[in-house]
């Protein structure tokens, strides 16, 4: 009796997750809708499922259960969009790499891209927002300096790559992205 060679097993098709991080104002929605339309993926807004999940703002909810009952939920959003079998460009709230845990699954689970843009540029884009709970308040501007000090480290720690997206329009920030997408393979 012969051996046979077995049938070739069909190729897995690979997930591909990838996730923008970065400050508030930075373009993680704007430029990840337009990179999704770009590269023919999904897109999905994780404080968008966040609010979805709570039935409420972000906002109100910070206000009735603070900070770290908000980390709770947005970090059990992120493992279920994490552990999904489905592609896609996802858009991060701008405090999801504060928890360890958090980035270790962005690490381990997408292809990650810091949206970097000065502190400067973004409260020009921020100073009239009403949305955000830690941009509220007096002297937003001193407390958007201190999130980009406590961040930025922790952004550049999981991101794969940097992409400027201070001065330049989103779509050129979107070119960029596909154009190092390709490069990594």
């Amino acid at each position: 009796m012969s051996a046979q060679a077995a049938p070739p097993l069909p190729e897995a098709t690979a997930v591909l997750r990838l996730a923008l991080v970065g400050l508030p104002g930075c373009g993680k929605s704007t430029i990840g809708r337009q990179l999704a339309r770009r590269l023919a993926l999904d897109f999905i807004d994780s404080d968008a499922e966040i609010e979805k999940r709570l039935g409420m703002s972000i906002r109100q909810y910070f206000e009735l259960h603070g900070e770290a009952a908000f980390r709770e939920v947005e970090q059990a959003v992120l493992e279920q969009i994490c552990t999904a079998p489905a592609s896609c460009v996802l858009a991060t709230g701008g405090g999801i790499v504060l928890r360890q845990v958090n980035r270790q699954i962005l690490k381990e689970r997408a292809r990650v891209v810091y949206l970097h843009a000065s502190v400067s540029d973004l409260w020009r884009r921020l100073r009239n927002d009403t949305k955000r709970p830690l941009l509220q308040g007096d002297d937003a501007q001193a407390r958007l300096k201190a999130l980009a000090r406590e961040r930025e480290p922790l952004y550049r720690d999981v991101a794969e790559f940097v992409v400027e997206t201070g001065r330049q329009p989103p779509a050129a920030s979107v070119n960029t992205i596909a154009m190092q997408m390709e490069v990594l393979g």
